[in-house]
């Protein structure tokens, strides 16, 4: 047999386990509530060919490819258990049984790491929280698609309106147009399953959920109650109201609590999910995402703090263009954001730097920032300079980003890439708020520059969808749990 034939016959095997891992997946997510991730990656609702891959990209941050022959016998584990809604992540399972000297086997090994999740132990599952979106741009539609993606189960957060300015005379025409926008994007790719619209009952209904379009001007117009929503979580996207007075206006019968996609002012806190969500009040109902940019940079800068110490720092942000640009030369209340973005690289600024001190309290140094904005529509690059508090090697930091990418409680947030031509397009939607380029990675003694890459829309509403999990109480825990 030749070399070629031998490893297409390898991948048939490969398929054909990747295919049926598709239906045990999916019962542990539909019926128990549990999600299957690899190295932080959900395998929930992924085609066999995206299995393969998820697999395969392991040895960017692994240094080895993990295959689906290691990882079957603990999912097939896992589905031997009397598990409650959790996370469990594969790739996590093989490496740290392959670490461990005690001669368990598989079904030993798994049934201890995950004993946190079965049996007495396990979390009863919880009814489905109310969720309204204000708001449906760019971050709203995202964040739609994944409380859709996310509803599978039938628990967690359920997506039951949406809240636009008034449709006048052409309601129906109007919701016509937004399920299109649902269904379609022109950076993220079609919307995975189906969309329809009940022009009568002004209802988009994707994957079997209906979702109510509600036309307001004004936030307290709107009686949520009326339209069935109890104790729901209001998620602004408009960025209208930033303030503690504004943001209470959507405080009306049926919302407890509102989430706000930006920055925060005054006493707003700002909430970076993995740094300090666990700060957030049990009565507090007014809370804040912060910036993408912020979400990119806090995670790494945090890390690098807790083990190096960080004296001062700038970060520059090289950043896509966004919908508050002009396409031309236009009037635009800020100078320079008024020339237009698909010809220009336009020098703004960010409020990332100052935000900082919002998500790390206890990080004493100072951090200055600039930022950039390019023609590209999506997917940024945070360049982070820092002074550290001891010297270090380039493989010292290196090493330990990759690491904390995949060990750590900020696993979730940082991924680390180490392919030698990595450009932004192939960073469009990865779910992680910052990724590290291991190859542009600088350190000379008690400097280190990092470069992170983050998509700026589906990263960060990724972000928000935590927040907002965490808020409601169906934020799940992640076994096998990981050092603290």
């Amino acid at each position: 047999m030749t070399v070629n034939d031998d490893s297409f016959t390898n991948w048939k095997i490969r398929e054909e386990i990747a295919e049926s891992m598709i239906p045990l997946i999916g019962k542990l997510h539909r019926e128990r509530d549990v999600t299957v991730l690899l190295h932080s990656r959900s395998l929930v609702n992924k085609s066999v060919v995206s299995i393969l891959k998820t697999h395969r990209f392991a040895r960017q941050i692994a240094g080895a490819e993990l295959s689906v022959t290691e990882t079957m016998p603990y999912l097939q584990a896992l589905t031997a258990l009397d598990l409650g809604p959790s996370q469990i992540d594969l790739g996590m399972l093989a490496t740290m049984h392959k670490a461990d000297d005690r001669g368990l086997s598989v079904a030993e090994f798994t049934a201890e790491a995950v004993a946190g999740a079965t049996g007495a132990n396990k979390i009863e599952r919880r009814e489905p929280r109310d969720v309204v979106l204000y708001g449906f741009g760019r971050i709203g539609r995202l964040v739609a698609r994944l409380l859709i993606e996310k509803a599978g189960s039938g628990n967690g957060l359920r997506l039951r309106a949406i809240v636009v300015r008034g449709g006048g005379g052409r309601a129906a025409e109007d919701l016509v147009k937004r399920a299109s926008l649902l269904r379609r994007d022109s950076i993220h790719g079609q919307f995975q399953g189906t969309i329809t619209v009940d022009e009568d009952s002004s209802t988009i209904v994707a994957n079997g959920n209906a979702i109510k379009v509600i036309y307001a001007d004004d936030p307290t117009s709107v009686d949520y109650t009326e339209y069935g929503i109890r104790d729901a979580i209001l998620i602004d996207n408009t960025g209208k109201w930033r303030d503690r007075e504004g943001l209470s206006k959507h405080l009306r019968p049926g919302i407890a609590k509102v989430v706000l996609t930006a920055p925060g002012k005054g006493d707003v806190p700002n909430i970076v999910h993995g740094v300090n969500h666990d700060t957030i009040k049990p009565d507090e109902q007014i809370l804040s995402c912060a910036s993408c940019t912020t979400n990119a940079i806090v995670p790494p800068l945090k890390a690098m703090d807790d083990e190096y110490g960080v004296l001062r720092g700038h970060v520059e942000t090289v950043h896509s263009f966004t919908n508050d640009q002009n396409l031309l030369d236009n009037y635009h209340k800020s100078e320079r954001r008024g020339r237009s973005a698909p010809l220009n690289m336009v020098i703004t600024e960010t409020g990332a730097a100052s935000a900082v001190a919002k998500a790390l309290p206890d990080l004493k140094a100072k951090i200055s920032g600039s930022s950039i904005r390019v023609p590209v529509p999506d997917v940024s690059i945070a360049i982070l300079n820092l002074q550290l508090a001891r010297e270090a090697t380039r493989e010292e930091v290196h090493d330990y980003l990759r690491e904390v990418s995949l060990t750590s409680p900020l696993k979730r947030q940082i991924d680390f890439i180490t392919a030698p031509d990595a450009v932004s397009s192939d960073f469009i939607g990865s779910r992680h708020a910052s990724i590290v380029d291991a190859g542009a990675l600088k350190v000379d003694g008690d400097n280190a520059i990092l470069y992170l890459w983050y998509d700026n829309e589906f990263g960060y509403s990724c972000q928000v969808v935590r927040v907002v999990q965490h808020v409601s109480g169906v934020e799940y825990p992640t076994y096998p749990a990981t050092a603290v």
